[in-house]
């Protein structure tokens, strides 16, 4: 039975995060300026950063046994990087075609495949947080991005950015997660002679904190619509939430 001795404040944990964008943009590095970081290494990119990191994960089984070692085992690490998602992405489908008893998660057909493989995410999405409830550790994603078409019923279609990954696991990461930030370079435009506009990079690297239908993006913490891609930043955005 329900009572009001029940009724207790929500205490205040550490942020579940995806970092995602174009390949090169910094968003491994940034992730590895967190707090006390360890990188389960699944795409191989952490290329001249020295972080602690798991060995290179080549089954779904590999990151699993990993996350859960983080949670059974005393230790010092304050942040878990999983490097990348979208690398993830094809691990967890060779695990769920082996479950199902298939060479190819499209042989169910009608979708079956990519519905089972959310089954299998779900699992990966529970350890994590259980890492983030039990062990208090700070969680970032990385994933790349890729321009997909939205079909808005209230408007006409057009092009946006997001997780380079299936609409289902794509749908499921966006509800776990309560930070994603489009990451990418600062361009502005330039109109010519001829009246076309033209991208110019400033070199600028930044975090998109807010959606747009432009790209995918959200916070729970009520950060600033764009800070510069550091942790330093987002650290310094999530002190200060609320008062921007």
């Amino acid at each position: 039975m329900i009572s009001l001795k029940d009724i207790s404040r929500n205490k205040t944990k550490p942020p579940r995060i995806i970092l995602y964008g174009p390949p090169g943009v910094g968003k491994t590095t940034a992730a590895c300026m967190a707090p006390s970081p360890v990188v389960i290494n699944i795409e191989d990119g952490l290329g001249e950063l020295d972080v602690p990191s798991f060995p290179k994960a080549e089954t779904y089984s590999d990151v699993m046994e990993a996350l859960n070692e983080l949670g059974r085992e005393d230790h010092d690490y304050k942040t878990v990087v999983i490097d990348t998602l979208d690398w993830f992405e094809n691990l967890v489908w060779d695990h769920t075609c082996k479950r199902l008893g298939v060479d190819s998660i499209e042989k169910p057909g009608y979708g079956r495949g990519y519905v089972e493989a959310v089954n299998d995410w779900l699992e990966f999405f529970n350890l994590i947080n259980a890492l983030r409830d039990v062990k208090g550790m700070i969680v970032i994603m990385t994933a790349h991005s890729q321009v997909t078409k939205f079909e808005d019923p209230l408007n006409v279609p057009y092009d946006t950015f997001g997780l380079k990954i299936h609409k289902r696991a794509a749908a499921k990461a966006e509800e776990y997660s309560d930070i994603i930030g489009f990451c990418n370079f600062k361009t502005l435009t330039k109109k010519d002679t001829d009246d076309r506009h033209r991208g110019i990079s400033t070199g600028e690297r930044i975090i998109h904190l807010v959606g747009s239908p432009a790209f995918t993006a959200k916070n729970r913490y009520s950060l600033p619509a764009e800070i510069p891609l550091t942790w330093e930043a987002l650290e310094n955005a999530l002190t200060n939430k609320g008062t921007n």
